[in-house]
């Protein structure tokens, strides 16, 4: 405890007993009957075929309860293993389950590729009458996106042998990147000529310290273990990759960002208007960072000074201040929010100890079934570090309000779940900068902002050029850790505006963001969340408290349609065209001027 809020978090009252757990081992036993029975369904139904339109019906209406029953327990399942290899990197029993929960969903995968195939091929006229008449409306859209879906894949057999390959090819080699990062170890030396080493989560966070040695000094050793592991993240990527590759290839895709737009409903005419008001917008942060460089007294900033404080004025938060400075500032715009983190926060849903052997990084997951959520951080009282906390407070009240909706509607894209996530940070960040009297402080707050904006503007745009040179070079064959580190280094050059001096070049290898299999393509709606917010942010500062149950009904409906007809429905905006874009761009104009003026 650090006083009044716990810094561990509680998961016995998910499934008792952790990676031991016998009521998770029966709750994998329930599903993995589950998914056979609905094989075994979907099976008869396809060899013997379905001609009485109402038997098809009420298969139709069997089929997709079970799909939204078992997709709530394998989500929740999912989400207990993720935290359970998070918050102990060496438990190698939670690895083994999260190997058993990884074969259930390609096994439901395979399901669902049959659940595909029998739903496009039922007639218009009998989809449209089911879809009103039954109790699958609700989740009308969901059902609408994966029948039209199916109509791009491969033959249904073949999409389910891919997703049993998946399992131990695609899936593993994503994994490895967890045992890679496990074995990574970090030497440094203390003040006192003490020598330790370091977890990645723990020296991750001395890449942004206040004293300037001491980010030189971490950032060496972090370049030089994650070159020492690029042979390892190198093979890792290129297999990812790879297997993407085919399997787009067979379905006869040659855009590799086909399948990241489906997935985050939106059309490459809104990610190509969102790209070109970010590089009209980046001329405002140069002079932020050509600034900060004066200040820290180099002609360029170096990597590791993008996030570096300004100065030794910024004070280290306490966990119990945190927390009850982000319930008040949720408070100011919404009670029944401020009234939700204050439960996550009490009943021990967040994880924040600083100590060895967790994962790098934060994370907020969900769990449907027992209408929980769970964040997992490493917290050190930065700015940075309450700015992160309420991000991930932010997703966890967006899966609050959808609580009570059908699964398969609860199941929006993570470009919108970056919207909530987003908003909850301004609130908080604005807050801390208007509130504070002391300038040194003001200032500092201000600064770790602005560095968001930076952060998605160039630090996400980076990972994007990256990304979609590399396919395009991995199309020819496998790509080195050198070839890969020199595409990285002029991404990085190129998204900074030519601004840095030293920069990242094994960032590839470093960053978990790149070998997660279940989104592919993981950088632009980081992007996209942030904008979109601060197009939202600003109503909720027009409008007043009245824009509260607007926003959750926006919410509630990122599950249910593409972001375009969202924004036009909630906002009345063309997300088609820069000028949404360009307006939210805008917003951070402000803050570098006032930057400036400070200093």
């Amino acid at each position: 405890m650090s006083g009044t809020y716990p810094i561990t978090w509680e998961l016995d009252s998910i499934y008792a007993g952790g990676s031991s757990s016998a009521d998770f081992k029966e709750e994998l036993s329930g599903m993995e009957r589950d998914i056979e029975a609905l094989i075994l369904s979907l099976d008869e139904a396809g060899n013997k075929g379905v001609n009485d339109p109402f038997h098809l019906q009420a298969l139709l209406t069997a089929w997709t309860e079970a799909i939204q029953s078992i997709t709530l327990r394998l989500r929740e399942s999912d989400s207990f293993v993720a935290c359970l290899m998070a918050q102990n990197m060496k438990d190698t029993a939670a690895n083994g389950l999260n190997d058993r929960v990884k074969t259930l969903g390609a096994r439901m995968l395979g399901a669902l590729t049959k659940f595909d195939a029998q739903i496009a091929a039922v007639s218009d006229p009998l989809w449209k009458a089911w879809l009103a008449e039954g109790p699958a409306g609700p989740s009308a859209f969901a059902l609408a996106e994966r029948r039209e879906a199916a109509k791009e894949k491969m033959a249904p057999e073949l999409e389910e042998l891919a997703g049993d390959l998946a399992v131990d090819g695609y899936h593993g080699w994503g994994e490895l990147y967890n045992t890679i990062v496990s074995r990574a170890k970090f030497a440094v030396k203390e003040p006192d000529g003490s020598e330790r080493v370091l977890s990645a989560g723990q020296m991750h966070n001395r890449l942004s310290d206040g004293d300037r040695s001491v980010r030189e000094t971490a950032m060496a050793e972090w370049e030089r273990e994650w070159t020492d592991l690029g042979e390892l993240t190198a093979d890792s990527l290129n297999r990812l990759s790879g297997f993407r590759l085919k399997l787009y290839g067979r379905r006869g895709w040659t855009n590799v960002l086909k399948e990241p737009l489906q997935m985050n409903r939106m059309t490459e005419a809104t990610l190509n208007a969102m790209w070109t008001a970010v590089e009209e917008g980046k001329p405002q942060l140069v002079r932020y960072l050509e600034r900060k460089a004066k200040l820290l007294g180099v002609s360029k900033l170096d990597w590791h000074d993008v996030e570096a404080p300004i100065g030794s004025a910024t004070k280290t938060v306490p966990f119990d201040e945190a927390a009850s400075f982000i319930i008040e500032r949720f408070r100011q715009f919404s009670p029944q929010m401020a009234d939700f983190a204050e439960v996550a926060f009490k009943d021990g849903w967040i994880e924040a100890e600083d100590r060895a052997g967790k994962r790098p990084g934060g994370f907020c997951t969900s769990f449907p079934k027992s209408e929980q959520t769970r964040i997992f951080m490493t917290y050190s009282g930065t700015a940075s570090n309450v700015s992160t906390l309420a991000h991930e407070l932010g997703h966890a009240y967006h899966q609050h309000v959808m609580n009570d909706l059908p699964p398969l509607a609860q199941d929006y894209a993570m470009n919108v779940a970056e919207t909530a996530s987003t908003f909850a940070e301004m609130l908080v960040s604005d807050a801390a900068v208007n509130l504070t009297n002391d300038p040194d402080e003001k200032l500092a707050l201000l600064e770790d902002k602005i560095q968001r904006a930076v952060a998605f503007f160039m630090n996400i745009h980076a990972r994007f050029l990256f990304e979609t040179r590399f396919y395009e070079k991995r199309r020819e064959g496998l790509v080195t850790p050198e070839e890969l580190s020199a595409l990285m280094e002029t991404a990085q050059r190129e998204a900074f505006a030519d601004q840095l001096g030293s920069v990242h070049p094994s960032f590839w290898a470093s960053k978990l963001h790149f070998y997660l299999t279940d989104v592919p393509f993981y950088n632009f709606p980081y992007t996209f969340g942030f904008l979109f917010s601060s197009g939202i942010y600003a109503r909720a500062q027009q409008e007043g408290p009245t824009f509260a149950d607007r926003y959750v009904a926006l919410l509630r409906d990122t599950g249910r349609m593409t972001v375009e007809e969202l924004a036009r429905k909630h906002l009345g905006v063309d997300l088609e065209q820069p000028d949404f874009w360009r307006e939210a761009v805008a917003l951070t104009t402000a803050d570098v001027e006032q930057f400036l003026a400070m200093t």
